[in-house]
């Protein structure tokens, strides 16, 4: 019989490969779950606030199953590594900062990633970076979560289910757009990237 995979595997199938901010965001999710005492989402039971965009993100996805496309994946464009995840039918929340330790990064971690990417690293530095992030990823799934993480309860408004909204055509490229995202000048549905074009000229 065919082993069913794990949601590290899982996560890392989604994503495409294996990295360091994939597993601290499966830990994030791991974490967040655990706390609502919840499983994972087949429609909206649970919600997500993103605070970041990163390759953790991906894990949080294949974890929750909150998704954009349910509408319960919610991203804010803060650059902080967070995540809030809520559970609809108790109201109870959590925020979770990923915020490791420093004994969770190795010094020589950074001085291989610096060489890499200034493009001054040998063939041997490069493996070797493999190598360590191997080490430290194999380190994030197995660590206390105290050395990874900050949970804390919190208030929030969960959003309301997503709703299915009417298209209207733009006036000026003819494509669909949502209805509640669409502008108006001149009495005409205008979509966003319409609405933000303002030749410089005016052609004769």
């Amino acid at each position: 019989m065919c082993r069913e995979k794990t949601d590290w595997e899982k996560a890392m199938e989604f994503h495409g490969h294996i990295c360091i901010g994939l597993a601290l965001g499966y830990r994030a999710a791991k974490a967040g779950v655990d706390a609502l005492e919840s499983k994972r989402s087949p429609d909206e039971e649970l919600v997500v606030i993103a605070e970041t965009d990163n390759c953790g993100v991906d894990a949080v996805q294949v974890v929750t199953g909150c998704t954009m496309g349910k509408g319960n994946l919610i991203f804010r464009d803060y650059g902080k590594n967070a995540y809030t995840f809520g559970r609809r039918d108790t109201g109870k929340a959590v925020r979770i900062v990923v915020q490791p330790r420093d004994n969770v990064f190795p010094e020589e971690l950074g001085v291989l990633r610096g060489k890499v990417s200034s493009g001054n690293a040998s063939s041997d530095e490069k493996e070797q970076l493999r190598k360590k992030q191997l080490e430290v990823i194999a380190g994030i799934l197995q660590a206390p979560q105290d050395e990874l993480l900050q949970v804390q309860d919190v208030e929030l408004d969960l959003p309301e289910h997503a709703r299915i909204f009417k298209s209207v055509a733009c006036a000026r490229c003819g494509e669909m757009v949502m209805e509640p995202r669409a502008r108006v000048q001149n009495g005409q549905f205008i979509c966003i990237p319409c609405s933000e074009h303002y030749p410089s000229r005016i052609s004769g």
